[in-house]
């Protein structure tokens, strides 16, 4: 199979799985959304950072080396599968220990008991982080995909279950715990793999001393991503953690679909033809505009019907969380572009310079951050936005030299698709406002209405413009 065949197989079966796997988990959160409160949201918002830590520790960056390694061995493989596994046993030890800390720190007692279960997730997880990176490498998203669909349904299950029996905040909880379970047990089924007796110190040398910056660098990135949450946990109430959790996640939801599919296809794809920089750079600019077509005009439609949608999926009792949603809609947009504008750093094997631009950057948050605590959640929101365009910045900046596609190259080839965008929102919005509103029409007539004609407006737009990125598409994908 052709580099281009398979990379738009890899595509579409990546897109179907995370749209599936999302589908099911969006609708499994709506269920729970309503029947839980968002204080008990909160709850297990306040964990994440430390179960994104823990995971990152666990898997020492190993994996991304075991990707972009060529000619592995049995013996690669049961090395870090070891490794992981005795990791995993450490690192929940330590969870425990500190949980009281955590605890105290948020001030919910409530939580020491309920990080102490959800950390077992650390050792569902090394079971099979292995078998999942055998998988990326060779590219067999259809398994990957067949794994995951029942694996996040049979948890959503459970969850639900549990929330409508009352178990609160525990629901959640064990809705992760069997999730992981499932995933484990398929994993091991239909990957074909499974560890031998075997433990080399020369073959984890060489692959921690690739996975060991990675690991750093995923760290740096955790903490960034999750220091809001941290924030707004010690300094407000629970239930403002859980209007924040809740808008976070639903404006992810296109943005972790695009950056996840583009990001697991591109980085194998990209260690095929790492020293092929012409290449490279022709695959970066089609990515970049294939990304920015289909992303931006979701996020600016979704801020714009954001109190509709609230509504109809939620209900009130979390509208006050829609002004949190619009500004995190808008500063998704970037987002995407940094996933494989690390993938080329990565298949170059730049980890160093990986890690030094993600200890700028984060360097670079952190004084922005403690700038914008005195101006409260929105001033912390604000600058989550500014930041996610000075983070594409300093990203596109060396692995743009790298591939010799500088930066004003990269803007004249993005503007034309996000000038689009805004101008269907701004047509959209007028549309909404002057016409709509006082025609009195229920929240979900207002979504449907809204989106057809949001559509139609930047489909025209598009062929009236003549976006490259349209056209690539029928050519790669509608063979017209």
């Amino acid at each position: 199979m052709s580099l281009q065949k398979e990379t738009l197989s890899g595509l579409l079966w990546t897109f179907t799985q995370q749209f599936s796997v999302q589908l099911i988990s969006f609708c499994i959160t709506i269920i729970l959304a309503r029947i839980l409160m968002p204080a008990e949201f909160g709850l297990i918002a306040m964990l994440t950072v430390f179960i994104a830590i823990g995971n990152a520790l666990l898997e020492g960056g190993l994996a991304s080396s075991l990707i972009r390694s060529p000619d592995l061995t049995q013996e690669d493989y049961s090395t870090v599968f070891y490794f992981n596994l005795i990791g995993s046993l450490l690192i929940y030890g330590l969870v425990y220990l500190l949980a009281p800390l955590v605890s105290a720190f948020y001030h919910q007692d409530a939580l020491t008991l309920v990080l102490r279960i959800y950390a077992l997730d650390f050792i569902l997880n090394a079971f099979f982080s292995v078998q999942n990176a055998r998988l990326t490498k060779e590219m067999k998203f259809r398994i990957q995909m067949l794994i995951q669909i029942p694996a996040v349904l049979g948890g959503g299950l459970l969850g639900i279950f549990l929330a409508m029996n009352g178990y609160g905040v525990w629901s959640l909880v064990w809705m992760s715990l069997f999730q992981s379970f499932l995933s484990t047990i398929m994993h091991w089924i239909y990957s074909g793999w499974t560890p031998d007796l075997i433990f080399s110190l020369a073959c984890f040398k060489r692959h921690f001393h690739f996975g060991y910056k990675m690991t750093l660098t995923g760290l740096l990135e955790i903490v960034y991503r999750n220091i809001y949450v941290l924030i707004i946990g010690k300094y407000y109430a629970a239930v403002q953690l859980g209007y924040y959790s809740r808008a976070e996640s639903i404006s992810q939801l296109p943005v972790t679909n695009i950056s996840a599919v583009i990001s697991k296809v591109t980085y194998p794809m990209f260690s095929k033809i790492a020293e092929d920089d012409e290449k490279m750079k022709w695959v970066y600019k089609k990515l970049m505009q294939q990304v920015l077509f289909w992303n931006t005009p979701v996020l600016i439609f979704l801020a714009l019907i954001a109190e509709p949608l609230f509504n109809v999926l939620l209900g009130s009792k979390w509208l006050p969380a829609v002004p949190y949603f619009q500004i995190l809609c808008f500063a998704g947009i970037m987002y995407p572009l940094h996933a494989y504008n690390l993938n080329i750093l990565k298949v170059k094997g730049r980890s160093d310079l990986i890690l030094k631009l993600e200890s700028v950057k984060k360097g670079i948050c952190v004084v922005g951050i403690l700038a914008a605590i005195p101006f409260g959640i929105y001033g912390l929101l604000y600058f989550q936005l500014l930041f996610n365009f000075i983070g594409y910045y300093i990203n596109s900046f060396y692995s743009g030299k790298m591939i010799s596609y500088p930066i004003p190259e990269q803007i004249a080839d993005a503007a034309p698709i996000i000038g689009n965008s805004a101008l269907a929102g701004v047509i959209c919005y007028l549309f909404d406002e002057y016409g709509l509103r006082s025609l009195f029409l229920s929240d979900f007539s207002r979504i449907l209405i809204n989106g057809s004609f949001f559509l139609i407006v930047y489909l025209a737009g598009s062929s009236l413009f003549r976006l490259a990125a349209i056209h690539d598409f029928k050519q790669l994908i509608l063979k017209r």
